[in-house]
């Protein structure tokens, strides 16, 4: 891309009024999470993390622009049908989610002890129970199965194709170094905390692809399929193309409402909950709502910025002590 196209890029962001929106709601969420937080010392470093956790996505957004600069800007809402389709199709879909996830909030609590949310407990954050080889693959088999396999069946039985869904490449090439090069920052980020190569080989070689494919089924392909793959080009149909971008990185935040950890018994355990979700997960919803936009290809987010990074880097040491690998 050219200076004049990255000029023409940034003075139309700067003409949006989401932008301006997306700002303000994030500056009053980090406003609340201050007020909140104070007097709880285990949360009292979470605001300013996330705040830091920001900064480190748009940098690495710029990256990703960077190496997308030559690329046309896409319109994904051409990929969805007709507007009032659209309309339909997104509506019966956020229905369908919301019943899904209020439903594994159920049955995990009822089986387990604790709802089945889209990260098993400890996942990026320090875990609070040790949970069971059954729960975890009881986890990865339910979400797997019900935001990710039979959405893509029905989609597809519906007559959309792969490219329609944003699970075809168009510039494989690009693709693969747009990977490379996030995920080698991202895993660089990974490797300054705790990692996988602070456990012992045993546990690298059995852990860490035991922890690859249950983070797949269990949260990387239902977040791609159900966000990126169906729900973003129906965002980008019935709004403007930044609305939909943003739309596309609030839907990943609203996916972990039932996180562990979260509680909505009173009023002030649901605004904390809630803004603990939104601060922690709308950075990353960013970044992956913006390589789906660049690239039209929704496996590039999983790839480089989900599936290894961070649920191998980090996660696997989660896994070993849940499956008890020495």
């Amino acid at each position: 891309m050219s200076q004049s196209r990255w000029g023409t890029g940034l003075k139309y962001i700067f003409r949006q009024p989401a932008f301006y929106v997306a700002w303000l709601l994030w500056a009053a969420v980090l406003l609340a999470g201050f007020i909140f937080t104070r007097g709880i010392p285990a949360l009292a470093g979470a605001v300013p993390r996330s705040a830091v956790g920001l900064f480190m996505i748009l940098a690495l957004i710029g990256a990703a622009a960077l190496v997308t600069r030559n690329r046309p800007i896409l319109d994904l809402g051409e990929r969805a049908p007709e507007r009032s389709i659209a309309l339909r199709e997104l509506l019966l879909m956020l229905l369908y989610g919301a019943v899904v996830m209020v439903a594994g909030r159920i049955l995990g609590e009822h089986f387990f002890g604790e709802g089945i949310a889209m990260h098993l407990n400890g996942s990026l954050m320090g875990a609070t129970r040790v949970q069971s080889p059954v729960e975890v693959v009881t986890w990865a088999a339910f979400n797997g199965t019900l935001f990710a396999l039979l959405p893509y069946l029905v989609f597809r039985s519906r007559g959309y194709s792969n490219f329609q869904l944003n699970l075809k490449s168009a510039n494989l090439r690009n693709d693969l170094l747009l990977i490379f090069v996030v995920l080698a920052l991202s895993c660089a980020v990974d490797l300054t905390g705790p990692n996988i190569f602070q456990l012992t080989l045993h546990q690298q070689v059995v852990g860490g692809p035991l922890s690859f494919i249950l983070h797949l089924f269990g949260t990387d392909l239902p977040i791609m399929i159900f966000i990126y793959a169906i729900l973003v080009p129906r965002f980008f149909r019935l709004f403007s193309p930044m609305t939909a971008y943003l739309l596309g990185a609030l839907s990943y935040p609203t996916m972990h409402i039932f996180e562990s950890g979260t509680h909505y018994d009173t009023i002030g355990h649901a605004t904390l909950s809630l803004i603990f979700i939104y601060l922690g997960f709308f950075p990353a919803g960013l970044m992956k709502s913006f390589l789906t936009w660049r690239t039209g290809n929704a496996w590039v987010h999983l790839w480089a910025f989900h599936a290894i990074s961070p649920h191998v880097t980090v996660d696997t040491r989660l896994i070993v002590a849940d499956f008890h690998i020495h």
